[in-house]
Parts: structure tokens; sequence; C-alpha cells
């Protein structure tokens, strides 16, 4: 009887872990533990009042959910940490392979093939427990007026769980709450309701205010100044106020700005809000590309298969060359046909002949050195409206390299011994302050190769405009926000014409400087440079639709 006893107990302690665990970093306390989960009577009641014929079925069932809702829990943990939001299935399941890619590449394939192998066995572990612990307690056997009142009883705890569940009154006891089935069935309504705003989204993508400007009239006002997006990788708004960071990437962007000023360009600087954090960089780039509000994959599929007109494709129009440079593309990317490229650079045409800096393919030098070599240098060439991406400052933020003399970076092999210097992932990423200084030095020279770059061709500058896309993981960043700065760099009668924006003279932006949604840059951009722009009230009523 005593070992009887202590099974129940442990099955009990067994179901009351698994409803009661959090699904948020901030929830990972020790008070977790009181909380009283509302399903647990619930459970224990249906599984003593059921007959043997539908006892074993009930058991299946609780055995998949008690199974499957842990994941989704730890799902959860990891996209709050590194995200800042909730998973979702219908949004994130492209993850996996981009995870499976940055964790091999970060720790190696065997460990990650032994992590992998860890989950899949844990996974099976905890379904082997929970059939047990539901198996005890349907073991039960009282008295047949007990199983008769354990019956009737079900009907006011699920009347307590429900009303919980939907909020529809605060349950009895404040430390209680079904905690487990409420996330269920949020998971459930998130994902309908991601197809509702998929739905929202084609009809918004078809609106365009720029579609009736004739061509010869788009960026007419730019004067076929090459223009260069520029997007710097986790570069967020924490760079500049997290204690941690601000000593140095303040005093590098000062740095910077005096650098210019001698070279005769002018700066100006404010914030925008990225769509996501922590990744998913394509969000970011495809935001303001299209200047729609691209926060999920779904968006951006949509987007993809959608009529909607890039600022490239404009650009087009406007007579210029485009051309994006993406040395972290190194597979098939298909969805490049979409945004207007007429020349495309992924990793294997950047002619890097250097060693990885891990995930890393090459270093933020090199890679706009390559830009300089294979299209600024052209003689007798139409305007550039190029996006490039730099990713230096991509975890996993070692080695971090050295800016080198422009003359000397060759095919790249200048870099090789940089490439093999420091720690490798596995030891940097065991110490989460090494891993955030590691960061801190990542931006810095990618800051220091972007100003080293516009004073270099200060002479006959294009119109840089220089932005983080997004922030880096919530555990690095530190503070709330999905803010990243913004640097305007050009000639100081080009970047004049901004003076509307808003935004800080200088490399950086106030703290109360003007911030923007991603989605609101490609109308306002064209709207500056395009003499017959459409009203700007119309603009701001189209941002403000994609804002929401």
């Amino acid at each position: 009887m005593t070992g009887r006893v202590v099974a129940i107990v442990v099955a009990l302690a067994v179901l009351h872990l698994i409803l009661i665990q959090p699904n948020h970093p901030h929830a990972m306390t020790w008070a977790a533990l009181k909380l009283v989960p509302l399903e647990l009577p619930l459970i224990v009641l249906g599984l003593i009042a059921a007959p043997a014929a539908v006892a074993k079925p009930f058991r299946v069932v609780l055995t998949g959910f008690l199974t499957l809702m842990p994941l989704v829990k730890l799902a959860d943990y990891a996209a709050y940490v590194s995200y800042a939001r909730g998973f979702n299935l219908v949004l994130d399941a492209h993850l996996l392979p981009a995870a499976w890619n940055l964790t091999s590449g970060s720790i190696g394939t065997l460990p990650a093939l032994g992590a992998l192998a860890g989950v899949l066995l844990a996974t099976a572990l905890l379904a082997a427990v929970v059939w047990w612990a539901t198996g005890v307690i349907a073991a039960i056997e009282p008295p047949r007026p007990g199983r008769i009142v354990a019956g009737l009883a079900i009907v006011p705890a699920a009347a307590v769980a429900v009303g919980d569940v939907e909020r529809w009154w605060r349950p009895f006891h404040p430390g209680s709450a079904a905690f487990t089935a409420r996330l269920a069935l949020e998971h459930t309504r998130a994902m309908a309701d991601t197809r509702a705003d998929l739905a929202r989204f084609r009809e918004e993508a078809e609106r365009d205010a720029f579609a009736a400007v004739p061509a010869e009239t788009l960026l007419a006002g730019l004067e076929d100044i090459d223009v260069m997006i520029v997007f710097v990788e986790s570069y967020g708004r924490s760079t500049l106020e997290n204690p941690r960071y601000a000593p140095t990437i303040r005093p590098r962007l000062a740095a910077i700005e005096e650098d210019l000023e001698a070279g005769g360009l002018a700066m100006r600087s404010g914030w925008m809000t990225a769509p996501m954090v922590g990744g998913q960089s394509w969000l970011a780039h495809a935001s303001i590309l299209s200047g729609l509000w691209i926060e999920n994959q779904r968006r951006y599929q949509a987007l993809i298969a959608s009529p909607r007109r890039t600022l490239m494709h404009y650009a087009a129009d406007a007579g210029y060359r485009t051309v994006v440079v993406a040395p972290a593309i190194t597979l098939a990317w298909p969805e490049s046909g979409y945004f207007g490229y007429e020349a495309i650079y992924p990793a294997a045409r950047l002619g890097y002949e250097g060693e990885p800096f891990n995930w890393v393919t090459m270093p933020d030098q090199f890679t706009l050195k390559a830009f300089e070599r294979l299209e600024l240098a052209r003689t007798d060439r139409p305007p550039l409206m190029a996006e490039i991406a730099l990713i230096s400052s991509h975890a996993p933020w070692t080695p971090v390299p050295e800016l080198v003399d422009w003359d000397a970076v060759g095919d790249g092999t200048v870099f090789n011994e940089m490439a093999r210097a420091g720690d490798p992932p596995e030891v940097v990423w065991r110490d989460r302050d090494r891993v955030r200084d590691q960061f801190r030095q990542a931006v810095d020279y990618s800051l220091e190769v972007v100003g080293s770059f516009a004073r270099r061709h200060a002479e006959n500058p294009p119109l840089m405009i220089v932005l983080g896309d997004h922030e880096p993981a919530t555990f690095v960043a530190e503070i709330d926000s999905f803010d990243v700065p913004v640097h305007v760099i050009g000639p100081p009668e080009v970047v004049a014409r901004i003076e509307g924006w808003g935004f800080t003279p200088g490399m950086t932006p106030a703290e109360d400087a003007p911030v923007w949604p991603m989605s609101a840059f490609r109308d306002r951009f064209l709207a500056t440079f395009t003499p017959e722009a459409p009203e700007q009230a119309a603009l701001e009523e189209q941002d403000s639709t994609a804002w929401r």
C-alpha cells in the first residue's frame, strides 16, 4: 500500500510539473512551482471516473497532449529568447532548417546531431513517463459511489478550468490557472489569425501610391547619384543604449562623423523599427524594399507571390542598375527574382578565397571591396541602386576581423590568420558575458568598415543609407526594443533633401529622434527624391496601415 501511495504522489507531481512548466524566460523562477494547475483536478477526476473502455483512449490523448505541450513551451521559450515573441507553427516551421544550419555551423555537426538525438530521446522518455503517470491515476479504483462522485465533480472542475482559459472569470485561487490549456488554445487561435492576416495583407499589397508616377520623374531628385542601402547585421538600439556596448559604439560613431565631415560629407541619423529581433534578416530587407510590414514568413511568402513593386523595380524604371550583394547566401535563392535585382552577388560570386569566420562567410571589408571591384569601379555604367548585407556582426561573433589596408584586401587570404584566431564558438558560448563582449567587438568592426569605406569614396560619394537589420537575440540586447539606428551619409546637397525626415545631424541619433517602421522607408525615399510624388497624406495613411 505504501508503494502505491508513493507512486500516486510521484504521478501527481509529474503531471503538476508538466502543467506548470513556464514558456517565457521571465516566468522561469521558483515561484512557478506555486502555481495551481486547474487542469490537474480535471485530469485526475476524468481518469478515476472513466470506465475501462474509455480510460485507455483517454490516456492516449492525454499522453499526446502532455508530451506535445512541453515541446510547444520550449519552442516559445526559445522564440522569446531569440525573437522576443512566442512560437507560431504556421510562421516558424521554416526556421527549423535555419536553426540546424546555425547550430551545426557554430558547435559542429556531431555535437549538433548529439543534441538533436538528446531532444528526441528526452521526448520519448517524457511520453513514457506521462503514460506511466496517467496509468497510476487510472488504476485508482474507489467504490462505485466514489466513482460516481468523481464523475459528477468533473462538471464544476471543467467549468472552472474553461472559465479561466476563456478568461470569463478569475479562478477561485489567485495562484491558480489553466495555463497549459490556455496556451494550447492561444496557439491554435494564433494560427487561424495568421491565415486571416494574410488575406488582409494580399489586399494591402495591391495598393501602391507610386504605381501611376511617370517613370521619367522617379528619383529624378537624386540626379543619377549612386545609392547604397547597407544593412549591418544585428545593429540595434541596444548598441547605443546598453551600458555594455555604448562606451564602444558611441565613440566609434563620433569618430566616423569627425572623419567624414573632414572629407566633406554630410550625415543625418534616426531610428527605424524592425519587424522582428534576433534573426530572419530577410524580413527587414523585404519591409524596406516593399514598403509593407513583413513581420513573418507567411507575409514574406505572400509578398513574393504578389504584384507589389519594390524600390528596386522603381529604381530600374528610373534608369538605375539594381544590385544586391549577399555574402550570407550560400544556397539557391529562388525568391530573389521577385525583388527586381539586375545583378545578384551571393557568396560564391564575390571572389573570396580566404577562410570563413565560422558561419560568417567573409569579413565585411571584403564584401564592400568586392562591391567596389565588381560594380563601382565599372566605367560607362548607369547609376547604381545597391542593397548590401554586412554579416561580420552575425552570431557567433567569433573571431572578429580587423580592418586592413583596402589595397591589401586582394582575394581575402589576408584575413586567414584572423579567421583562425581566438576561441571557437563552442568555447565562447559557454559564457553569456563573453558572447556579449564578442558582439560588441563585431558591431564595432562593422561600423569601422562602413566609416572607412565612406571616407574612401568621399571624393565621388554615393548616397549611403546604413541601418541595422534587427536587434540581436534578447539575451544579448538586454533591452526591450525593436528599433535600429539608420544613418544617411552622402553629399551635403543630397543629404539636405531629407531634412523633413526629422533625423539628427551627424552619426548619433537623438533618443527622441523620429522612429519609423521599416515599411515607411520605400515611399518616403521615393517621395523625397521624386518631383511628382503622391501627396504625403496618402503616404502617411499607407504607412500607418502597414504599421498596424
